[in-house]
């Protein structure tokens, strides 16, 4: 089985996980959390990492916060430490409980797929909401604005978050709008 290392700015890795743990308690040993502190050293912050890591078994997905801070360079080390030790190792930055919420639920995927989940997970949980109807909406910038691509989301079914709800996943078609760049 595939794990999750959280490793972000403190206190939103351990934030993540306690989130992910009252959604699907059943996940405590699936995801672990780094908080780095503002005040760490990166080498002490590396160095927390690894033996994190070291007392993981299986593969190992890491999620950052941010790309190019101090957890997502303790985690680009990490993953090359690991990955030359011969261990499936993968790194995806922009972590959020939408991700880490469809992660849980598919962590059993090959780590290949698994990444790829993190990524459609995390951008497939992201909307605006329009102030008139309370339905998803979204609005991107776009290179061709005369494009209206449509977009489908699967929102992950959980029963202590939706205990009414039939047993299938929900399925939200929405379009994209792009504004006129000025």
């Amino acid at each position: 089985m595939n794990k999750i290392l959280i490793i972000a700015h403190a206190p939103l890795a351990k934030a993540l996980r306690e989130c992910a743990l009252l959604v699907f308690p059943c996940c405590a040993e699936q995801v672990v959390a780094l908080d780095v502190q503002p005040d760490a050293a990166p080498e002490d912050t590396f160095n927390a990492a690894c033996q994190l890591a070291q007392s993981i078994q299986g593969n190992l997905l890491v999620l950052t916060d941010l790309f190019g801070a101090t957890p997502s360079n303790v985690a680009q080390r990490l993953v090359q430490l690991c990955a030359a030790q011969g261990r499936q190792v993968r790194e995806v930055t922009g972590a959020n409980l939408p991700m880490l919420l469809r992660l849980v639920c598919h962590a059993s995927l090959p780590l290949e797929a698994l990444e790829q989940c993190a990524v459609t997970g995390g951008a497939q949980g992201i909307f605006a909401v329009d102030v008139r109807s309370g339905a998803p909406a979204c609005t991107l910038l776009a290179a061709h604005p005369e494009q209206q691509p449509s977009r489908q989301a699967i929102l992950p079914h959980s029963p202590r978050l939706f205990p009414t709800m039939i047993k299938q996943p929900i399925t939200i078609s929405y379009k994209l709008t792009m504004p006129a760049l000025t």
